[in-house]
């Protein structure tokens, strides 16, 4: 297998060397508001944000107080962070004394009932937002739903295509062949997506105020704070987006028909628990239907395959239109130690797993492939760093050490065909970092924020609002935005708001035809 790899990768970079050069990359990061004291904040999306409805860069997703920060996609990493860090200070110039949570799992938060969803005004799509996340709140728990995560999209360069199809000597149309492979990708994520956890995972601990899931069967680290021994993304494990709610729904990623289609089964089955939830109960939605998903994004993923949707299109219907046009990678915790919650050689390193995930034999996935994937999944997010812990590969085990070292040589091997054309070598720099974190679990960044703890005898809440007021004054201290930039931001606001309001005065018919509508394919 590893040959096949090693030569597919020579006969591409054979024929230009810069043919893995310029992907696009796209970033988009969540942060809880927070007031002074650390307390989930209670206002109001702000005014001088524009409109979570339609500002392109910045928005919010299950609450009013979890913003979304949105990039466009670029060419280059560098690129991308830059803006990045651009949405923050921005964001922060308007927040009036407010902060944002520095870690994926959340601040100091209230009970359910009193954790505010996100609104979008009054037109029908918006409504139906608020609905869909009411809904979310009744099916898993608001709680939950604060967790937060940094999601990374990601398109090979256009002109990678056409010289992988032809040395493949494959006859499907360019649509088919790009998303053939994209699935393939995606397929090998998840066989190897175990690694992302134990790299980036950041989230061991978490505050007592957090109460979801399976968070009664952690230890104390002190009295506020439970915490995973060896754990790396607890984000990622049955107390987040792992949850058992969703493990009866299987999603098939072995051709794009089988993913539509099961996707859309999955909308369209009735479930027994959400049934007695209610739909619409006293004249008011509490979600939008009793099926095993309300809309595709209720489907948690560590991966998405993805296709910019038309306005008012599905997203399954633009995969159906066009086929997939780019990966979204959804298993990065937030970064506690860096301000924009992400950096470029995380970015470069995942791009360079990306590719390797392309070019490497991806076979289909049965049932038994998805149970060890899950099981991988599940120990590297709770015990990634023991080391008696072993992951299984093929029913076989074998240590993380080994087999990660393995996929980083690989990696490194794209990474290094990427630098020729880079004269810093960041790529392959960012490959050789994180095979010292494999080589020693101790400079994780799970590894690091436990240790800290420990250090510091901080509680979890009070260590990650130290670095809440740290990353503020980080923002603050940095140079201004360029007049230019900002003037980009503040137009947006403006023209969101109005996009908001044409939205609303276009409507002509009531939310329940809206939602008849939507669902009409049921």
């Amino acid at each position: 297998m590893k040959q096949r790899f090693e030569k597919r990768l020579a006969a591409i970079t054979a024929v230009t060397d810069d043919v893995l050069c310029g992907g696009l990359k796209g970033v988009e990061k969540e942060a809880l508001r927070v007031d002074a004291d650390g307390l989930l904040s209670m206002k109001r999306h702000p005014a001088s944000l524009g409109s979570a409805l339609t500002n392109r860069y910045i928005t919010t997703d299950f609450s009013e107080s979890l913003l979304e920060f949105v990039t466009p996609a670029f060419v280059t990493t560098w690129e991308a962070l830059q803006c990045l860090c651009d949405i923050h200070q921005f964001t922060y110039s308007q927040l009036d004394g407010e902060l944002l949570w520095p870690a994926s799992m959340p601040c100091l938060i209230p009970d359910n009932d009193d954790i505010p969803l996100a609104k979008y005004g009054s037109s029908n799509v918006g409504r139906m937002k608020t609905i869909y996340r009411r809904g979310l709140g009744y099916r898993y728990g608001r709680q939950m739903q604060l967790i937060s995560g940094v999601h990374f999209n990601y398109s090979l360069p256009r002109d990678f295509w056409p010289v992988y199809q032809q040395h493949l000597g494959s006859d499907l149309d360019a649509e088919q062949f790009r998303s053939e492979h994209y699935l393939g990708l995606i397929r090998n994520f998840r066989r190897m997506g175990w690694l992302v956890l134990y790299l980036f995972g950041a989230s061991p601990a978490f505050c007592r105020s957090f109460t979801s899931g399976a968070a009664g069967r952690m230890k104390s680290l002190e009295a506020n704070t439970f915490f995973g021994p060896y754990a790396t993304s607890l984000r990622m494990s049955d107390l987040g987006y792992s949850n058992q709610n969703q493990s009866k729904i299987n999603i098939s990623l072995n051709s794009l028909d089988e993913y539509v289609g099961d996707l859309k089964a999955a909308i369209c089955t009735p479930e027994p628990e959400y049934k007695a939830i209610g739909v619409k109960v006293d004249g008011k939605y509490r979600q939008l239907n009793a099926n095993l998903l309300q809309i595709e994004n209720e489907f948690y993923s560590p991966v998405r395959p993805k296709r910019v949707a038309k306005t008012g299109e599905r997203p399954t219907a633009a995969l159906r239109r066009d086929g997939i046009e780019y990966v979204e990678i959804r298993s990065l915790d937030i970064n506690p130690f860096d301000p924009s919650g992400i950096n470029q050689n995380t970015m470069r390193f995942v791009e360079a797993m990306l590719i390797y995930c392309l070019l490497e034999d991806s076979p289909k996935l049965d049932a038994e492939a998805l149970t060890e994937i899950s099981l991988n999944h599940a120990g590297t997010a709770k015990r990634g760093r023991d080391p008696e812990f072993r992951l299984l590969r093929n029913g076989l085990p074998v240590t993380l050490q080994v087999w990660g070292s393995e996929i980083l040589s690989n990696v490194l091997a794209v990474a290094e065909v990427i630098d020729r054309n880079d004269a810093q070598a960041s790529y392959a720099d960012s490959v050789r970092q994180m095979q010292k974190l494999v080589d020693d679990p101790g400079k994780t960044p799970s590894a690091r924020m436990l240790a800290d703890l420990e250090e510091t005898q901080s509680s979890f809440f009070e260590y990650a609002l130290t670095l809440a007021n740290s990353h503020r004054d980080y923002f603050a201290s940095v140079t201004p935005l360029e007049d230019a930039r900002r003037e980009v931001f503040e137009k947006e606001v403006a023209e969101s708001l109005l996009r908001q309001e044409a939205i609303e005065a276009a409507d002509n018919i009531s939310l329940d035809q809206y939602l008849q509508l939507y669902f009409s394919d049921c």
